[in-house]
């Protein structure tokens, strides 16, 4: 049943070196919201595997960074629905509130530069592509990370899309793997 047994284990999720310090303090995993806040993602890091104070829970660092992979069968495809993506953070800084917005051809007639330079900016850490250029971004991230876990986000409008999605970020997982 639900509710049964021990709670499962907390982890903070952070984009700060706050965020980083406190988990590191309690001895516990940590993870990065890359996903939409890279900026501090290596001080992190650094500071959490360098800090931390072994615990009964964990006796060395153990560190997750979340990013977003948008895949499909084509980059072109892939980055068309990374726009809903896109979109949905452009909104959020005018202040707009709503449901993830249907992916657009051309996101030019969309945002300002200033708009365009902050989203890419805040999604830096976002695989966008087919499954050879995700596993290529999968492979320089884990390299350069050195993160124990990954956490995907896949904001995709269309639900069949985000699926596949999901599996192809899978199968690139396994062909990293072996």
């Amino acid at each position: 049943r639900p509710g049964d047994g021990p709670p499962p284990p907390g982890w903070p999720l952070g984009s700060s070196l706050h965020s980083a310090q406190l988990a590191a303090q309690l001895g516990l995993p940590f993870a990065f919201a890359s996903h939409f806040a890279p900026d501090m993602l290596f001080q992190a890091l650094h500071l959490y595997r360098t800090q931390i104070k072994p615990s009964a829970r964990l006796e060395k660092p153990y560190a997750m960074v979340c990013i977003n992979i948008i895949a499909a069968d084509s980059n072109r495809d892939a980055e068309f629905l990374f726009t809903s993506m896109q979109q949905a953070f452009v909104k959020l800084r005018r202040g707009e509130t709503g449901q993830l917005p249907p992916p657009i051809e051309n996101m030019e007639t969309f945002w300002s530069p200033s708009e365009q330079y902050g989203v890419q900016q805040a999604l830096s850490m976002s695989l966008v592509g087919d499954k050879a250029k995700v596993r290529h971004g999968l492979e320089s991230i884990l390299r350069e990370t050195q993160a124990d876990e990954i956490m995907v986000n896949g904001q995709i409008f269309d639900h069949q899309a985000r699926l596949h999605s999901f599996d192809l970020a899978m199968d690139a997982k396994q062909e990293l793997l072996g």
